[in-house]
């Protein structure tokens, strides 16, 4: 017999809301009988707002709080952004699923621009990503890129507020949300690779809480489990948090798994790129793959980059 109640940890973002209440949904058609509270929290990402993300500082801004509170048994489970979760999961608690991968692009959205490639000389974006900002200026060294920070509904508002020509956000929030007539481009990857795990959901419990994991094992996807564990092993080999000027997407290819990635200088000026097509078998393998081309990566001079901005590797 499974449990019968289970509480959901989850920030109170109309984003958070809609993942939190995905998982819920899901869990309601799987177990009908099953009891689920819904538990709103706030964390440090969401409490300091007039700060780059990169100047906070930290790992975990995001997921600091809810992980405590599963830690001390307020709540069964969190639900997250993938791309919010730190590499390294605190002692005592698992990744027990990752959910089937949403659109894993960059949206470019404006008022008044078709597209990333119309935009005038000196237009002024919105992001509050470094890694976009080097890619971006990587291409378009002409433009201003400005600091721009809040949930999706705050960065669509400063848009029209701040006279922004564009701005950039992730697809799958902006089509959760019922945003998804806003995106005038899906920025091409060859341009704009995403962040780690950027499109997936994960679901972390407490790592001897055995029925729970059972309990969610059916929202596994395992294609987006093998590609995001790659993701995530290229950026533990460079010491990321979910603020390092680097980009990775990995895809299922023929032979397993294809990973790309770049790693480029702050200012966009240098960026290295690479890929690395293997078969895998298993999470491990997959994110041994990861490891692979960031080693190969960093050999390049990704090494002397990260140092630039003050990261040793």
């Amino acid at each position: 017999m499974h449990k019968q109640k289970l509480v959901v940890g989850t920030r109170s973002s109309q984003l958070a809301l809609w993942q939190a209440d995905f998982v819920i949904g899901e869990l309601a058609k799987k177990y009908p009988e099953l009891v689920v509270e819904k538990r709103l929290m706030t964390t440090k990402g969401d409490k300091i707002l007039n700060a780059p993300l990169a100047k906070i500082g930290g790992k975990g801004l995001f997921t600091k709080e809810l992980e405590t509170a599963m830690l001390e048994g307020e709540i069964d489970i969190a639900v997250h952004s993938l791309k919010d979760m730190p590499v390294v999961v605190p002692e005592g608690l698992v990744i027990t699923a990752i959910t089937q991968r949403a659109d894993p692009g960059d949206a470019f959205v404006s008022p008044k621009y078709e597209s990333f490639q119309q935009l005038p000389a000196g237009a002024k974006v919105g992001t509050s990503s470094l890694r976009r900002k080097a890619q971006l200026l990587h291409a378009r060294p002409d433009l201003q890129i400005e600091d721009l920070r809040g949930n999706v509904n705050t960065r669509l508002r400063k848009m029209e507020e701040e006279n922004f020509d564009g701005i950039i956000l992730a697809c799958a929030g902006l089509k959760r949300l019922g945003f998804g007539d806003k995106i005038r481009q899906v920025l091409p990857r060859t341009m704009c690779l995403p962040a780690v795990g950027q499109g997936a959901l994960a679901i972390e419990c407490r790592k001897a809480d055995k029925e729970t994991r059972e309990l969610l094992e059916f929202l596994n996807d395992r294609c987006t489990r093998l590609c995001t564990e790659a993701e995530r092993g290229f950026l533990a080999t460079v010491e990321g948090g979910c603020q390092v000027p680097v980009g990775v997407h990995a895809v299922s290819a023929e032979a397993g798994i294809r990973v790309e990635a770049v790693i480029a200088s702050l200012d966009g000026s240098t960026l290295l790129r690479d890929a690395l097509e293997a078969e895998v078998k298993d999470a491990q393998e997959a994110r041994a793959v990861g490891v692979n081309l960031a080693e190969k990566l960093l050999a390049r001079g990704g090494r002397e980059i990260l140092r630039s901005i003050g990261i040793e590797v």
